[in-house]
């Protein structure tokens, strides 16, 4: 294969007259410039190493200090009380030195070490300022005197220009709730959900363990806050994802869509060559830390970017036991996936990243490729979407050397994956609801051998010019992801933008390498492996029920009028369309970041409460308009005041959690724990925030907005909601459950919260009237899709 000649950077062979060696200039040109890129990169790592070590300061600020002290050296004054002439006096410098350039020298190491003083002081000032949340919890527009004081000392401390991890030292460490409060909320969060005897019982299990056990275990997570920066965050990702043996498809990865009502281009490749290009500038902008710090909206208060160093260059390693997260420095190449082989595709030649036209150009070299599968290729994917013991053991029997080691490893490396599809999807057709929801499923899952879920991230690109994006949930959390893809999508469209043939704009160098076919070797055995894998994510895949939905009847901007949360409106809809389809309430997880903390992660905030049952029954009874508004008030008010203590450190779930894995690390049992543990979530709900509205204009281009993400149901008889807030006047919604359960279902569901969402209108706009007709797409629209 040509592209195995390029590879080589010599060859020689042994002659009568001597020894023949040929060099290939092309690949040592190729080496060289290689080493030179990675050379850079280290240098500018290094470079922002230092910038963020000395934050909020600046290294120039050094400079400063030391003319400063000079300066008061010079007027015979000493600021310093005497210690530049005790360091001088200790300094091991030879005779010949003078005394003045041994008192320059003191002032010099004096003026350091005052310098890193600061720096402490600073950085410990501004921790301090960052761990005051009572700001969160004040009335929307009334701002306290201490919070106005809080607000400006704050911005004095960030200093100027942060870089991306400029925070991350002056970050609080998440604060450890005492066991008496958090199960003081636990059985106040269930008891909507028990009768008395239940509820007796769980109080009393709760008191057996309040009086015999906790004290020992909160005693170990006491130490372990003393020594890690974050209590819960490694446990976390260990036990609740790596350690998970069943499936990641459907049950942990989740997905975002593309664009609702538009495709930028119909040209497969030419889609995949602007935003992939797009994915690797941000690389570029993450490896520099020029990516600007995530806030909370309108504050200064900055957010933990721990997660965003895994990004890319990261996988997932099946394990027997538990699995392990593997994240390489760099990688200047992708894998591609077309039609059951897998391409080795380099986005960077002589140095510099591909344009878009190059990325396009090699795209289509492989959708072209007449070149079949190996052996056993086309669905080995599908090792990744079934057990994960089954794959521990295929990975080390039949992929621990030899040629598969070298593609799989290649795969594994790669700085993300990415998928070929020659379906269509999106919004389209006569039924766009259908449409929608096969698209989701898609994303989902796929045909379940092509994608490749272990990855951090992988992307597929449609044969109609539609994308989409699969995320692995160990590493990170979906806002990272979303983050990316927000900045890709709105990259792609409006800055590289394309032609008027569609396709990306540029010239092509057309001596690039070809992209190379990774080679396999998959012995019966292991084709015999894959097609049980197979089976089983094939069996889940089909058993996933989805429904997607977008909301155009009211959005944010009408809600807000009723001065009320638009999430937490959102939640006592969904409230009110589970009791409605089901008859009774159920235990309900709405995810919260905490990451205000460094390493921190999500938290659970638990929206069914006495408030929204109350609520939910007097609207359901009957009672009167003012009763029941006064009822939602007092609901919509409590989940807010619950969202903000799971973002504050004020949750239970975590707490619960962490004690429960010291009493497995002691050997010791707590039937309350257990029980806690144990009980389904059966409402699984996801907020998916647009974080850089910036890049968006939903004024004049409303119609270049994404359909959000969803995920898959958590509960076996449960449903998965996942909704996204755009704009005004929309919001989308991803239902997720499963055909084997009876009693649920996704379509049914949509209905019940669409009437719902109306309900709520009615009830606190009582002059709004609910539209005859809900599309699903505006007559405008349809001509875009």
């Amino acid at each position: 294969m040509a592209e195995a000649h390029q590879a080589v950077a010599f060859q020689f062979t042994v002659t009568p007259e001597g020894i023949d060696l040929q060099l290939s200039h092309q690949a040592l040109t190729e080496i060289y410039l290689s080493g030179m890129r990675s050379w850079k990169k280290r240098i500018v790592r290094l470079k922002n190493s230092v910038i963020t070590g000395v934050y909020p300061a600046s290294p120039s600020s050094w400079l400063f200090v030391v003319i400063a002290i000079l300066a008061t050296m010079y007027t015979r004054s000493d600021p310093s009380m005497g210690l530049i002439a005790k360091i001088q006096e200790h300094l091991p410098v030879s005779q010949s030195m003078s005394t003045q350039c041994q008192a320059v020298l003191s002032a010099v190491l004096f003026s350091t070490m005052l310098w890193l003083l600061l720096i402490f002081t600073m950085r410990l000032c501004l921790k301090q300022l960052l761990s005051y949340h009572r700001w969160m919890f004040e009335q929307h527009g009334k701002m306290s005197t201490t919070t106005k004081i809080w607000v400006a000392l704050v911005r004095i401390f960030s200093g100027r220009k942060p870089l991306l991890y400029s925070y991350q030292g002056s970050l609080p460490n998440l604060p450890l709730p005492t066991v008496k409060d958090t199960v003081k909320r636990y059985l106040e969060s269930v008891r909507p959900l028990m009768d008395d005897v239940e509820y007796e019982r769980m109080t009393k299990l709760a008191a057996e363990f309040q009086s015999s056990l906790s004290n020992r275990l909160q005693w170990y997570l006491k130490l372990k806050t003393l020594w890690a920066s974050n209590y819960v965050s490694d446990w976390w990702e260990e036990y609740v994802y790596l350690r998970g043996r069943g499936p990641i498809m459907v049950n942990s990865n989740y997905y975002g869509m593309d664009f609702l009502y538009v495709t930028p281009t119909p040209i497969q490749a030419a889609r995949a060559g602007n935003s992939i290009h797009a994915f690797f500038l941000y690389r570029r902008k993450l490896n520099k830390e020029e990516i600007k710090p995530s806030r909370i909206p309108g504050t200064v208060i900055p957010l933990c970017a721990a997660q965003c160093e895994r990004i890319f260059n990261t996988t997932r390693i099946p394990g027997e036991e538990t699995d392990t997260v593997q994240h390489w420095q760099d990688s200047d190449y992708i894998v591609v996936y077309h039609r059951g082989r897998y391409f080795r595709l380099r986005v960077y030649q002589a140095g510099r990243l591909l344009s878009p036209r190059e990325i396009e150009f090699q795209i289509q070299r492989i959708l072209d490729d007449p070149v079949l599968p190996c052996q056993g290729e086309a669905k080995l994917g599908a090792l990744t979407a079934g057990d994960r013991i089954p794959w521990a053991k295929a990975r080390a029997k039949y992929f621990s050397s030899g040629v598969n080691k070298r593609s799989l490893d290649c795969i594994e490396r790669a700085a993300f994956f990415v998928t070929l599809d020659d379906d269509e999807q999106g919004m389209m057709g006569d039924d766009p609801v259908a449409s929608l929801d096969r698209y989701a499923k898609s994303l989902l899952h796929g045909k379940c051998y092509d994608r490749w879920f272990d990855k951090s991230f992988s992307v597929v690109y449609y044969k109609n010019g539609k994308n989409g994006v699969n995320g692995e949930h160990s590493w990170a959390d979906a806002p990272v992801v979303a983050h990316l893809w927000e900045y890709t999508l709105a990259t792609d469209s409006f800055h590289l933008g394309y032609n008027a043939e569609g396709h990306c704009k540029g010239e092509v160098d057309s001596s690039l390498p070809r992209p190379q076919k990774l080679a396999w070797e998959i012995p019966k055995e292991c084709e015999e492996q894959i097609s049980q894998s197979l089976t089983v994510a094939q069996a889940l895949a089909d058993d996933v029920d989805f429904h997607v939905f977008p909301f155009r009847d009211f959005g944010k901007g009408k809600v807000k009028k009723c001065r009320v949360s638009p999430d937490a409106f959102i939640q006592m809809a969904l409230q009110l369309a589970y009791y409605r389809e089901r008859g009774t309430f159920c235990l309900t997880y709405e995810a919260s970041m905490t990451r205000l903390f460094r390493e921190g992660r999500t938290e659970t905030v638990r929206s069914c409460t006495n408030e929204s049952s109350a609520f939910v029954r007097a609207l359901e009874g009957g009672e009167a308009a003012d009763v029941c508004r006064r009822l939602f008030n007092a609901a919509s008010e409590k989940h807010q005041l619950l969202y903000r203590m799971a973002m504050t450190g004020g949750g239970i779930d975590r707490h619960l959690f962490c004690l429960y894995v010291v009493s497995k690390y002691l050997g010791v049992e707590s039937p309350f724990l257990k029980e806690v543990l144990s009980e389904p979530w059966r409402l699984s709900t996801s907020q998916t925030p647009i974080q850089q509205g910036e890049l968006f204009d939903m004024v004049n281009h409303p119609e270049y907005i994404s359909c959000g993400g969803g995920f898959g149901p958590v509960a076996d008889d449960g449903y998965g909601v996942s909704y996204c807030i755009l704009g005004e006047n929309l919001i989308n919604f991803h239902i997720s459950c499963k055909h084997s359960c009876p009693d649920t279902d996704a379509h049914k569901f949509g209905v019940q919260i669409r009437k719902a969402l109306h309900d709520l209108m009615q009830l606190l706009s009582p002059n709004y009237k609910e539209p005859k007709k809900m599309e699903a797409t505006k007559p405008e629209d349809k001509k875009d899709l």
